[in-house]
């Protein structure tokens, strides 16, 4: 499953409710109706994020599979300040 984060909310993605959408309505299901899960969010011609958006996207994720959810995602095409922030997000997601 390939997520484009753009066709959600353009440029800078911060919208939380449209974040939490993509979890329960593409991420988690695909995660819960497949054996080998594999969730691509393609962070193409995204040029900033907030915390709480990426939050919101993958923490409770990570909070109900732990460190096995490393194995569900890939996260294609970010720039330097969105790698900064999803790492921040799972690191504290898997303490």
């Amino acid at each position: 499953m390939i997520i484009k984060i753009k066709d959600h909310c353009e440029h800078f993605a911060e919208n939380k409710d449209v974040a939490k959408e993509l979890r329960e309505k593409q991420i988690k299901q695909n995660i819960e109706s497949t054996t080998s899960p594999m969730i691509i969010l393609d962070f193409a011609e995204v040029d900033s994020s907030t915390q709480s958006f990426i939050h919101a996207l993958i923490s409770g994720i990570f909070q109900d599979y732990g460190e096995k959810a490393l194995d569900y995602f890939e996260f294609r095409n970010c720039n330097e300040a969105v790698k900064s922030l999803i790492t921040t997000v799972i690191n504290y997601s898997l303490e």
